[in-house]
């Protein structure tokens, strides 16, 4: 059991001042200070006390769009990036993640995908996965799309299917409906999120066939989450309406060059807070893992980089920066993937909730993360790692 004092914990909501009794994963307690004598004395003896000295406590981050395998692959085999080790994602104060596969859906298959999330969650990181992959029709594990996500647990949704992109399989109108559909269904069937989660590239059609779907079929919004939204200007502009009409949309965390057509992710969130769209329909992920390609005109890479979850703390201390609340910004990079994902015990600091924690440092950065109730960072250094990791 553990007793967390002096936190000063935005739930994502501000609470201010507040005692934590963990055990079980969970949250068990959480009140003012001058509460804490209502607990039994033997509970209070019993669990190790973590003093937060006023240090600002915040849901443990929830990184909906990870490379866990490693993406890459864009410009041959020695471009495939590797794995994502555990550490990567607790330094940075991220307790949840979404695992799925990108334009290497070949080399890369969706046993390699589960089994990611597999070793992730045997060494204490919650780990889900995407159905699918960028490609159509999609590798599966059971034969079908809605076989995967009824039938495999860590499996809430289909994803990342690309479309507008010169790399994706250029899939019909049909063929995205299909897909659609299949997410929707076994959603219904298993109470997950069954979402339809697409990659956006640069191409001119932009959002063109979701729009289509709203407007033509029965498939209710919520089913579609386009991400990357924010590599062009005009494509947000897009996502923005699409949001407006019942679709959560995901910001990516990726570098934007000065004079880019495109808008840093403390940027695009500042705007989408400020549009009037529904504030719970907004979220923002790392691409951690993926290969960050850039191209030219005959669609060769020119350079790379590789994203990271470190960038959701950056993105949340520089929308604080610009001007944003804390308790305004956070819901993006916790509740909100949270409850997009049908996850309800997490990306939330309550009673009930699991334990998945991390209390910053005065830059923003993580000083303590704590994941269903097991410390992983303490003081800024790794308390638990990877098996491989030194």
């Amino acid at each position: 059991m553990l007793l967390i004092k002096n936190a000063d914990v935005y739930a994502p909501r501000a609470l201010g001042t507040q005692s934590l009794l963990i055990g079980g994963g969970r949250i068990l307690w959480m009140g003012a200070p001058r509460e804490l004598g209502e607990l039994p004395p033997a509970l209070r003896e019993r669990a190790e006390v973590l003093d937060l000295g006023g240090a600002r406590l915040i849901p443990g981050l929830v990184d909906a769009h990870v490379h866990v395998t490693g993406g890459g692959g864009e410009a041959g085999f020695r471009t495939r990036v590797p794995p994502v080790s555990l550490g990567r994602f607790t330094g940075a104060g991220v307790t949840t993640v979404v695992g799925l596969l990108g334009t290497d859906d070949v080399a890369r298959t969706p046993q390699e995908l589960l089994a990611a999330v597999y070793a992730l969650r045997e060494e204490g990181l919650n780990a889900y996965g995407y159905a699918g992959g960028y490609h159509v029709p999609p590798p599966t594990l059971t034969g079908t799309l809605r076989g995967d996500l009824v039938f495999l647990e860590a499996l809430v949704g289909v994803g990342e299917i690309a479309i507008s992109d010169h790399r994706s399989s250029q899939p019909t109108f049909e063929e995205l409906l299909r897909l659609a559909a299949d997410a929707h269904v076994a959603g219904l069937m298993t109470g997950k999120a069954g979402i339809l989660h697409l990659h956006l590239g640069d191409g001119a059609r932009g959002l063109e066939l979701v729009r289509r779907a709203l407007d033509e079929t029965e498939l209710p919004p919520a089913v579609f989450q386009p991400t990357h939204v924010n590599r062009r200007r005009a494509l947000f502009d897009e996502a923005v309406a699409l949001a407006r009409r019942g679709c959560p949309i995901d910001i990516t965390a990726f570098p934007v060059e000065p004079g880019e057509d495109a808008y840093p992710a403390d940027e695009a969130l500042a705007r989408y807070l400020a549009s009037g769209a529904p504030a719970a329909l907004v979220t923002v992920s790392s691409d951690a893992g993926g290969c960050l390609p850039c191209f030219d005109a005959d669609g060769r890479v020119s350079r790379m980089g590789v994203g990271d979850s470190g960038a959701l703390l950056a993105t949340l201390a520089a929308a604080e920066a610009r001007g944003l609340a804390l308790a305004e910004a956070l819901p993006a990079f916790t509740s909100n993937p949270a409850d997009v994902l049908r996850l309800p015990a997490k990306g939330r600091i309550a009673a009930g909730a699991d334990a998945d924690l991390v209390a910053l440092d005065a830059t923003g950065g993580a000083r303590t993360v704590i994941i269903r109730g097991e410390v992983h960072v303490r003081d800024g250094a790794a308390v638990r790692r990877g098996t491989f990791e030194s």
